[in-house]
């Protein structure tokens, strides 16, 4: 995937583990059954209105709270093509990569996009086309080691790949 494409749903700061996939849901780790409950706390028609290929943005701390990878799992099993935010937990930008979902901090990007507008990234280099205010941003590209992961689904896959 070197390319994602599709419409924005806008979150603020602090989106926390327990508000992407509620404890509740935990004693599945079925990304399908997950992704039916996703964001539910926050915006309960976010998964009636989710799209595959559709972007997150948000703003700062995104994937804050537990290590868990059921979060990163029900928001790229709900279709979620990409993670756009100021700034992301460090334990949620790892367990993103681990499992093939990607994700990229980029400030201007995460303040400027509004809910809604169509936007467009380009991972090889890191842009990000915002389509409806037609304006670009420079957030960072993916080391090629990772864009190898993400394509591949995730690290377990790219170490069981050849």
């Amino acid at each position: 995937m070197k390319k994602a494409n599709g419409t924005v749903f806008k979150y603020g700061d602090n989106v926390d583990t327990d508000v992407i996939i509620p404890a509740r849901y935990l004693n599945s780790s079925d990304p399908a059954e997950l992704a039916q409950h996703c964001m539910e706390d926050i915006d309960k028609d976010f998964i009636k209105n989710v799209k595959p290929g559709d972007i997150i943005v948000a703003d700062k701390n995104f994937g804050c709270g537990s290590s868990r990878e059921h979060a990163p799992i029900a928001i790229k099993a709900a279709g979620v093509s990409c993670v756009i935010a100021q700034t992301f937990a460090r334990i949620f930008y790892r367990n993103s990569i681990n499992i093939g979902l990607p994700i990229i901090e980029c400030p201007e990007a995460a303040e400027a996009i509004q809910a809604g507008d169509e936007v467009e990234i380009d991972f090889d280099i890191g842009i990000i086309t915002d389509k409806t205010q037609n304006r670009q941003f420079k957030g960072q590209a993916f080391p090629p080691f990772m864009q190898k992961i993400i394509a591949a689904g995730g690290l377990i896959n790219y170490i069981n790949e050849d």
